[in-house]
């Protein structure tokens, strides 16, 4: 190697490691050479797709999608003792999604930038065309339509536009064989891993890039780096970690786990259950993980829960079957009234929903009274009815006992009572129990809420007191 070369070979080196970040340009240890991971800048709004044949083994039959970034074209190289003066840098060529003709193609042409740059340093020359010419020299554009090896021929004349390119394409498998070059490799094994490796690759860069611009959160109102931020998907509405933090957390206290939505006003995005695990802890997540299971379930008109309260299973009900059967407890019960499952038998009604029954028969139309019928028995609808206008009366006309609870209705007379149950004299204005040997007192006693108030709310006729005159 001459001294010449050697300190060509090493200031390009040293160029390059000052130009381009550790995880785009990493030299070799032990050789002089290293590798060249290249991103290319891609039209907004890139597509990709697979169709056809070549999608058969995918679920959908097909897949389309936007990315922001594919993955690397990557550049191994190794500096011959006599570059640049004599010989060009020995290399591959690897990509996991352009063909062994694309690369083959790419190939070509860095070899043709050498020879048009025989003996200069040609390394950042190769760098810049793979960057900004890549694209526009294979005639990629969107939508780009993935394929690999083995999944049918390329079409030579869209990819490779220089015309000695175009007449080495041959018909022939062993002709297209032979226009592939050695140093190309389409490093990918399937379809389904191509798209899986794109996918997860732009989504990596994308959080790159987001976790290194600054954005300003409308709650706190301070600017920090989107490593300390979140956004949501839907809309892109940006907050920092610590605000959305504690908003979760409020959220999931409160068992609103269906409410953890973007907080910009009107803005219906959710976050995802990823991003809420992220921010608010295992513990927490859990919470919000059963409730969210819970709250789903409520939504499902097929699904009840085991009644039995230290079970509360949830249960998939039959269509048209009132019995429900709990996979954990085996406790068979009516999906209805909840109790034991009673066959075709009425169901029978708590006094708690007495009431309710009541309003909703009054309340509904023949159809639904029919139901109601028939889900609880014509009779004991009837009784329900008739038990509550007597409790309505009751209610309004007379009042208990303050000793047994006895209603009791006052019709004329004083204000002294007798109860008819338990004989306790008692005051109807204020309830209290009266002495039974002097039950009088309690309205002649000064002291007394109810002192003169014995004939207190009685009509008076006047015609008797005429006659008693």
């Amino acid at each position: 190697m001459s001294t010449e070369d050697k300190e060509a070979q090493e200031d390009e080196l040293l160029a390059l490691a000052s130009i381009y970040p550790e995880d785009e340009f990493k030299r070799a240890e032990t050789t002089q050479g290293g590798e060249i991971r290249v991103c290319l800048e891609l039209p907004s709004d890139f597509r990709i797709f697979v169709t056809g044949g070549a999608a058969a083994n995918l679920k959908n039959n097909g897949f389309e999608d936007s990315v922001c970034f594919l993955p690397p074209i990557i550049l191994n190289f190794e500096l011959p003792p006599d570059y640049p003066s004599a010989s060009p840098p020995m290399f591959t060529l690897s990509c996991k999604w352009l063909s062994a003709i694309q690369l083959t193609a790419i190939c070509k042409q860095l070899d043709n930038l050498w020879d048009e740059n025989r003996g200069c340093v040609v390394l950042f020359a190769w760098i810049q065309f793979l960057k900004e010419e890549t694209l526009e020299y294979l005639h990629i554009i969107s939508p780009l339509e993935l394929k690999i090896n083995g999944q049918g021929k390329q079409n030579c004349k869209s990819l490779i536009p220089r015309k000695e390119d175009l007449d080495s394409c041959g018909e022939s498998d062993t002709a297209e064989g032979e226009a592939l070059d050695k140093r190309a490799i389409q490093d990918v094994n399937s379809l389904s891993s191509l798209i899986r490796d794109i996918l997860d690759f732009d989504q990596a860069q994308q959080k790159k890039c987001f976790n290194s611009k600054l954005y300003m959160c409308n709650i706190c109102f301070s600017e920090k780096l989107g490593s300390e931020c979140m956004h949501f998907k839907e809309c892109q509405h940006v907050y920092c970690s610590a605000c959305l933090k504690d908003y979760f957390e409020i959220q999931i206290k409160d068992g609103q786990v269906h409410c953890l939505n973007c907080p910009e006003p009107e803005c219906t995005s959710v976050a995802t259950p990823a991003q809420v695990k992220e921010l608010v802890g295992e513990q927490l997540f859990s919470r919000y993980d059963r409730l969210l299971l819970q709250y789903s379930l409520d939504l499902m008109a097929d699904v009840v829960y085991c009644p039995r309260p230290n079970c509360e299973t949830p249960v998939m009900q039959e269509p048209g079957c009132t019995m429900g059967m709990c996979s954990k407890c085996h406790y068979a019960f009516c999906s209805i009234c909840k109790m034991t499952y009673h066959g075709l038998s009425p169901c029978k009604i708590t006094a708690e929903r007495l009431v309710a029954l009541r309003d909703e028969y009054l309340e509904a139309d023949e159809i639904n009274k029919h139901f109601l019928e028939k889900r609880y028995g014509k009779r004991v609808i009837q009784k329900a009815l008739e038990e509550m206008e007597s409790k309505d009366w009751l209610a309004k006309n007379s009042k208990l006992c303050p000793h047994c609870g006895t209603p009791i209705q006052k019709v004329d007379g004083c204000n002294k009572m007798t109860c008819t149950g338990c004989r306790q004299y008692f005051c109807w204005i204020c309830l209290s129990s009266l002495s039974r040997g002097n039950p009088y007192w309690h309205f002649n006693d000064p002291s007394s809420v109810c002192f003169n108030q014995l004939f207190q709310g009685i009509d008076v006729n006047n015609d008797d007191l005429e006659n008693e005159d």
